[in-house]
């Protein structure tokens, strides 16, 4: 990642503002955000003038080849991570360390505490999700590149639908599909959800076929170079039925309505109302109870929040899901998402498959 090093240096402005001399990054994506290196079980501690990561020696050359201008120390097996923690603190002569404290366990604090006799550990909130969740143009670039290989995959599919496939089966394919258009995996176990199933927002892929039911709901994206993508679609297997087609009508307006109030500045809970009201005023306000969407890069979900109760602005840079669901227990669900990128005058939908229910209609 070309930019880590600008990364780091907003992050000290941050540090500045705490009471800290230092702060130790343990959060695995955090981590590689600022560094670019992709191993797990690695901490970065950073100073107002320098940065370590401490690792083991399992990493000593992926360290050399993913961030070889930073400095590192690895660990033997005779070390345990916060015994290595507590000697570069007193080399380092740190008398107040900041942490992430929504990512440290109780028991890692106790390990802390008991090793860093003279150290005061000072817990901090967000410092780095701050950062990530305004994307750079290389982060932005990886996750169009992520949607696109998403995108091919899901097209294979649709083009291979068959009845007799279960949901699982469709679902291992997708996966194996994103892998042969250079994904890394996909950015989440897909979930592929035929007729009443899809009234569950999260379902699991089971045995039930596609031949079913009329309407299979697909939910999936890539991970590509480390980033996420996610998208939803409605794949028509049978007739397009009168209700499918009102409540695809009424989530294709909330998401088109909730799209074109995304800008600058936009307040999130803003942007939530203008599809859940949509959904609401169609008598189906009881059937939409999820937030409108998520950020998304490193992590399939990560912040922001775009939901009823959150106040905050979105800003220029921001990539958020956009995804208005309508689901009714006994007939099925339908939901739409794509992946959005706020810009100073308005939102870049990044995702391009077809969302008109005519064209979704698929052999079966």
């Amino acid at each position: 990642m070309a930019n880590t090093e600008q990364r780091r240096d907003k992050l000290r402005k941050l540090l500045k503002k705490t009471e800290a001399d230092a702060l130790l990054v343990t959060q695995e994506q955090n981590v590689t955000y600022l560094t670019g290196f992709t191993g797990d079980s690695s901490y970065l501690l950073l100073t107002p003038k320098e940065e370590l990561i401490l690792s083991d020696k399992r990493y000593t050359t992926q360290l050399e080849e993913e961030c070889g201008d930073l400095k590192f120390e690895v660990r033997g097996p005779e070390l345990k991570m916060h015994e290595h923690l507590a000697e570069v603190a007193k080399r380092m002569k740190i008398g107040t360390l900041g942490f992430e404290s929504q990512h440290v366990s109780v028991a890692t604090h106790a390990a802390w505490s008991k090793q860093l006799k003279n150290v005061e550990l000072a817990p901090t909130t967000d410092l780095v999700e701050q950062l990530r969740m305004i994307k750079d143009k290389e982060e932005v670039q990886i996750i169009c590149d992520s949607v696109a290989c998403a995108q091919r995959a899901f097209e294979v599919i649709r083009a291979s639908l068959r009845p007799e496939q279960t949901e699982k089966q469709v679902a291992d394919l997708l996966e194996a599909q994103v892998r042969l258009f250079g994904g890394e995996c996909t950015s989440f176990p897909p979930i592929i959800a035929v007729g009443p199933r899809a009234a569950l927002p999260h379902a699991r892929p089971g045995q039930p076929k596609i031949g079913d039911d009329d309407f299979v709901l697909i939910d999936w994206g890539a991970r590509y170079r480390g980033y996420a993508s996610d998208l939803t679609r409605i794949l028509v297997t049978g007739k397009i039925s009168p209700k499918l087609q009102k409540v695809y009508g009424v989530v294709a307006k909330a998401q088109s309505l909730a799209i074109a109030a995304i800008r600058h500045g936009a307040s999130m809970k803003d942007v939530d109302a203008a599809a859940r009201n949509s959904i609401a005023k169609a008598g189906f306000g009881k059937q939409f109870g999820h937030g409108l969407g998520h950020g998304i890069g490193l992590q399939i979900h990560e912040s922001p929040r775009m939901g009823p109760k959150e106040d905050a602005p979105l800003k220029a840079g921001m990539v958020v899901t956009v995804e208005p669901g309508v689901y009714i227990p006994g007939w099925g669900g339908v939901r739409l998402e794509d992946d959005v990128l706020v810009t100073k005058t308005g939102a870049k939908v990044l995702t391009s498959v077809t969302k008109e229910l005519e064209e979704c209609i698929v052999g079966g």
